[in-house]
């Protein structure tokens, strides 16, 4: 499947052609095209080619997943993904089988299991993408999530993406963390340990009762 988009043709640059085009007006072949670079290609501009290659055929043409609409763009024989001998229970060689339900990564509540860019890049890099997972380069990691952060809006892609600042870009509610506990007091250290003390006194007098029960 992800052999379908290793040709380019002439289009627009991805960011353009995703804002200014209908969907409805692409030819399946035309939201395939690889985007084009501008004269001067931000980090953001370079993950959208590395996630036409990389992500595109799972993740779809917009990000909204792969879901039904979007595998119509598919060759007839390719659009049942899970067909056995593509990408399902028995996949052809050197092929993979697709989770039924794949997230989508651009769009409203897109992204929200991330806190910052940093838990973003961090997840791309280590388990992306799927068929092969650990196969980006780290510059390639930086690429696609400054790219997937400028499609939701969460980042202007004008300054470079990396370990300095990703933090600082919030895309998800933050991780819950525990309320600090006051420590412990010494009435509360006596009051926690007070039922063991009463079982071991009431262990010991049980003992002596059967010693004497025995003697008689």
């Amino acid at each position: 499947m992800a052999g379908l988009f290793f040709d380019g043709g002439t289009a627009s640059s991805f960011d353009q052609q995703q804002q200014a085009t209908p969907v409805n007006t692409l030819s399946p072949f035309e939201r395939l095209e690889k985007p084009t670079l501008p004269p001067e290609p931000s980090q953001a501009d370079l993950g959208a080619q590395d996630y036409w290659l990389y992500c595109l055929p799972c993740h779809g043409d917009r990000g909204q997943g792969l879901t039904d609409e979007f595998r119509e763009t598919y060759p007839p024989e390719e659009v049942d993904c899970w067909q056995s001998g593509c990408h399902g229970k028995s996949p052809y060689e050197f092929g993979f089988t697709l989770p039924r339900n794949i997230a989508a990564v651009i769009g409203p509540g897109a992204l929200q299991k991330f806190p910052t860019a940093a838990n973003l890049r961090g997840y791309i890099f280590a388990a992306m993408p799927f068929w092969k997972p650990g196969s980006l380069t780290e510059e390639q990691s930086w690429q696609v999530t400054a790219f997937l952060l400028r499609e939701n809006g969460k980042w202007t892609a004008q300054d470079e993406l990396s370990a300095s600042n990703a933090d600082l870009i919030l895309i998800g509610p933050p991780q819950a963390t525990p309320s600090p506990q006051p420590p412990p007091t010494e009435a509360s250290l006596i009051l926690s340990t007070l039922p063991f003390i009463v079982g071991f006194v009431v262990l010991i007098l049980l003992l002596i009762l059967l010693r004497k029960i025995r003697k008689k």
